[in-house]
């Protein structure tokens, strides 16, 4: 099972819900979760010293087999391990199939979740078409709204930040992409204090990890 976390507009949260959703679902799989990394910030957000040597981009450019994609992995916890992106040059160079050739490696994985990267980027995109879940994380504003409608694809479901002061309700949300909520995440303070500490792997509130049990 691959989960795949996208966005059609910057700043909505995505590679922190991608961490969050992982860190929920490794106790619960008993292959544990492999957490890959197209956007390369997923290493710091959970706390992992900087990467050394070769990722995720450097495994596509040199079309390496699935054990080498393996081998790249670095443990975050005892069920979870991330894939790092690897070299920026490695990663500038990707298109779409390179996104289609990675979601059928980790798509073969017991469970998998992956942080699409920037919005529209091709990779990501075709990550998450072909992934099996889809889902889209997003602020209740209309522009982010108005880009999602405006994207190339159509998720599973949305995961939604419920970030306070918005007018958009779930119902507006859910209605114009024709795709039902997945997930309301609670807007807590708590998680960038976490993150910006490194503290983010050693435990999530209980509140958004029961909201992010049921979205993938």
């Amino acid at each position: 099972m691959l989960v795949a976390c996208w966005s059609a507009k910057g700043g909505s949260g995505t590679t922190t819900v991608a961490a969050e959703l992982a860190l929920v679902l490794a106790p619960r799989s008993p292959a544990g979760v492999l957490l890959a990394d197209l956007g390369g910030d997923l290493p710091a957000v959970l706390g992992l010293p900087d990467p050394v040597g070769p990722g995720v981009a450097d495994w596509l450019a040199a079309r390496g087999d699935d054990a080498a994609l393996d081998r790249l992995a670095v443990e975050a916890t005892p069920s979870l391990c991330v894939l790092p992106l690897g070299s920026p040059s490695a990663a500038a160079g990707l298109d779409a199939g390179d996104g289609e050739r990675l979601t059928a490696a980790l798509a073969a994985h017991p469970a998998a979740v992956l942080d699409c990267g920037p919005p529209r980027a091709a990779p990501g995109v075709a990550a998450a078409a072909m992934a099996t879940v889809s889902l889209l994380v997003m602020r209740p504003c209309f522009l982010a709204l108005r880009r999602a409608l405006e994207a190339p694809i159509r998720p599973s479901r949305v995961v939604l930040v419920d970030e306070p002061g918005h007018l958009l309700r779930p119902r507006h949300i859910s209605g114009e992409l024709g795709v039902p909520i997945g997930a309301r995440v609670p807007w807590d303070i708590g998680v960038p204090r976490r993150v910006d500490g490194g503290l983010l792997a050693r435990g999530l509130p209980r509140p958004l990890a029961r909201a992010l049990r049921g979205a993938a």
